[in-house]
């Protein structure tokens, strides 16, 4: 799945859980005019909408990461294999070597 999708499918869900006050102002004066059942409708299934949209935009968001994580396991695997000890080179800082504020 593509970064796109996944993009597209958490603005969506940032648009919907917006959506929902505006849903619950709207129901409230539905109520008010007296569409009790319209009101509660429309509020709850802007809840639901907006519920669905961020678990379905999580979900794929999780398995894009964990796919591009194990891309990223499986290159640094083939392309390093074991060279990063003998190359990596540690530097002991003394105490002059900080800046305390105080």
């Amino acid at each position: 799945m593509s970064s796109k999708v996944v993009i597209a499918l958490a603005l969506l869900a940032f648009a919907l859980v917006a959506a929902v006050p505006v849903a619950l102002v709207a129901g409230v004066i539905m109520m008010l005019l007296g569409h009790v059942i319209g009101g509660l409708a429309l509020f709850g299934g802007s809840i639901l909408a907006a519920t669905a949209a961020v678990v379905l935009a999580s979900v794929t968001g999780v398995r894009h990461l964990r796919g591009v994580v194990r891309g990223m396991i499986t290159e640094r695997d083939f392309t390093e294999q074991d060279t990063t000890e003998h190359n990596s080179q540690v530097f002991q800082l003394d105490r002059d070597d900080y800046t305390f504020i105080g």
